[in-house]
Parts: structure tokens; C-alpha cells; sequence
């Protein structure tokens, strides 16, 4: 897949991602656009291409990282790479717990799309059931996560519909404790 179609495809998504990361909106494009040179420079490395969503945040994960490690800065987006313990709590501690505390009827499509990067397309195919079936358990999975979260840490939805608050003490949240 060319460079260029993988931008129009993923750019967005990047963004999103490393803007989780990183505030400052310069150094999210100079981010950006490392990760992608760094995706031109090795696109011929990639040998399955059914993983190329997954291969791409990689980058994108291990660029953000190099530049906060650069930057002295804090590094907890991904335990594997943390260097320093942390005794803080956060909403990605959450999210493992519950994902899996969905029906597996959302959860496989959940994970097939939102983790490994499938098409809905082909999780139909997969799993044998209508492609507006996959559509309609995905979306019921992630409100089912937005309500874990309220019903959890007691996070409300603001009025662009987005999930804001913060986590609570560990030992205080109901799927973490």
C-alpha cells in the first residue's frame, strides 16, 4: 500500500492517538509526520499486511516514546516501557477490566476491530453473521464501555458527548479493586 493511501486512511486516527499523548499541537504534526516518514522508510518491512493498523501505531507508540524519553518527560502509555513505577491509577488500568466484563458477543467484535484492527467486513465473515449485526454489537460494546467508566469512576459525558472526569483511587474503583 502506498504511503500516500495509508495517510488518507490512518492520518486521523495518528493524530488522535499521539494527541492523547502529547499537548503541544507542533509537536503533534512534527510527531505526525515522523511517524509517517518513518512508515514510508520501512513499508516494505511489513509482511502481513492484515496488520498494517497495528504495525502503524506501533510506530506512532514507539516515536511518541522516543520523544518524551528524549524529553525527560513522563513515559505511561505503555507499561511495557515504563521504566520508573508508577503508583498512579488511570483510566487505561480500567479498560482491560471491562473489556473483558462484556457479553462475549460484543467483546470478540470489540476486539477483533478496535484491538487487531479488522474490518467489520471481514469480522462477518468471520464470526458468520450479517455485517449490520458486527456494526451494531461494536457500537453497543463501546457505549457499554463509556457506561463501565460512569458507573466505575463516575465520569460524566459533557456536552459534545465525550467522557470526561477523572479516575478514582484504586482501591475505590469498582473494577480495578
Amino acid at each position: 500500500m502506498e504511503t500516500s493511501n495509508l495517510w488518507k486512511i490512518y492520518h486521523e486516527d495518528i493524530r488522535l492517538f499521539i494527541k492523547s499523548k502529547v499537548t503541544n499541537d507542533q509537536t503533534v504534526d512534527d510527531l505526525i509526520q515522523e511517524t509517517f516518514i518513518k512508515v514510508h522508510s520501512n513499508k516494505n518491512k511489513l509482511r502481513d499486511h492484515s496488520k498494517i493498523k497495528s504495525w502503524l501505531f506501533t510506530i506512532a507508540r514507539n516515536t511518541v516514546y522516543d520523544y518524551l524519553k528524549e524529553n525527560k518527560q513522563t513515559i505511561g502509555f505503555v507499561k511495557e516501557q515504563i521504566y520508573e513505577e508508577t503508583t498512579d491509577h488511570s483510566e487505561k488500568d480500567c479498560l482491560p477490566g471491562l473489556i473483558n466484563r462484556l457479553p462475549e458477543k460484543y467483546r470478540k467484535p470489540l476486539l477483533l476491530s478496535d484491538v487487531k484492527g479488522v474490518k467489520q467486513k471481514q469480522i462477518a465473515e468471520q464470526l458468520g453473521i450479517p455485517l449490520s449485526t458486527v456494526k451494531s454489537q461494536i457500537q453497543r460494546a463501546r457505549k457499554m464501555i463509556i457506561q463501565g467508566y460512569m458507573d466505575c469512576c463516575n465520569y460524566k459525558l459533557d456536552d459534545k458527548g465525550k467522557l470526561v472526569g477523572e479516575t478514582k483511587e484504586k482501591e475505590n474503583c469498582k473494577i480495578c479493586r
